[in-house]
């Protein structure tokens, strides 16, 4: 029997659920829960997505996530495979870490991402010595709110969530917020919580959440970068043996990638006589560029504005 395809509206943000397989741990010390929140910040700074949320527990892992337009799938599918790659190494192993396909739930409204979030931000008091002290646990975000830890990865994008609360000063937010989690953790009712968010959210609140439309025709992508590099004609895509047709090969598929939503197999038809893992790598390369050349990330801003 086929899978269901997963409902993934270009718009929607999600909650995902990772867990292990039943007899492994998914993060054995502190060391793997940190690198995958690494791998994390990686992937969301090469497909401009965002991170509202997150709480890593032995076990299991739950993240707040906005992939901005970018395929949620594709997306997950990069960061976890990466991560088993690094846990297998480490640890001996071969094969399947995870159970089964991550689990994602679309959050159709504010009331909802609020919920989410307390319900993630929650998740330590199961830990012995956490509960009443959630904002301790060092693989959640709640002391990144909260100001009591700061964020090393400069992961957690909080403008989001303490945005709805719209008070103007960003301590008062906070407060609001604190107080709703804590009330959630008492088990509130669906009507006493909407009960209370009326209390602390505005009807004022504006979303100023951006996404962008991965929408980008292929050819706007080649033409704009030929133009980068001042090389006009696409067809030098099959050339690999020159430094500036290899800088603009990697632009392309990075940019591939990240605006058209393409897969690894439809960059690797229009670039040609590539491997998957070739395209992979020149994917990475392609977002090394992009970190250190201020004209690409210009570019891409351009190739955005103009979908």
């Amino acid at each position: 029997m086929s899978r269901i395809a997963r409902i993934k509206p270009i718009s929607a943000i999600f909650h995902v659920m990772c867990r292990s397989m039943s007899e492994l741990l998914l993060f054995r010390d502190e060391d793997d829960k940190n690198y995958y929140l690494g791998l994390l910040k990686k992937y969301c700074d090469k497909f401009q997505c965002s991170v509202y949320g997150y709480c890593l527990m032995n076990n299991h892992l739950h993240l707040h996530f906005d992939p901005k337009g970018f395929d949620l799938s594709r997306f997950m599918l990069c960061l976890n495979t990466a991560y088993v790659v690094y846990y297998n190494r480490k640890y001996g192993r071969h094969g399947h870490l995870f159970q089964g396909r991550f689990e994602s739930k679309v959050i159709s409204s504010d009331t909802y991402n609020l919920a989410v979030s307390a319900y993630i931000h929650n998740n330590p008091q199961d830990i012995e010595g956490y509960r009443g002290r959630e904002y301790e646990y060092p693989f959640s975000s709640m002391g990144i709110y909260m100001g009591a830890r700061k964020d090393l990865y400069k992961l957690v994008d909080t403008t989001f969530i303490l945005g709805i609360f719209n008070v103007g000063k960003s301590k008062k937010a906070v407060q609001r917020y604190v107080e709703f989690v804590a009330k959630r953790k008492d088990g509130l009712t669906s009507k006493e919580m909407k009960n209370c968010l009326y209390r602390v959210v505005t009807n004022e609140y504006k979303n100023e959440r951006k996404i962008i439309f991965r929408e980008t025709k292929p050819q706007s992508v080649l033409d704009a970068v030929s133009r980068r590099y001042g090389l006009p004609n696409r067809d030098i895509l099959g050339i690999k043996y020159n430094r500036q047709i290899s800088e603009l090969r990697a632009a392309s598929a990075f940019l591939l990638r990240a605006l058209c939503n393409f897969s690894y197999r439809d960059i690797c038809q229009i670039i040609g006589n590539m491997t998957l893992s070739g395209i992979s790598r020149l994917c990475t390369k392609g977002f090394e560029l992009y970190k250190r050349d201020k004209d690409l990330r210009k570019l891409f801003n351009q190739l955005v504005l103009s979908i």
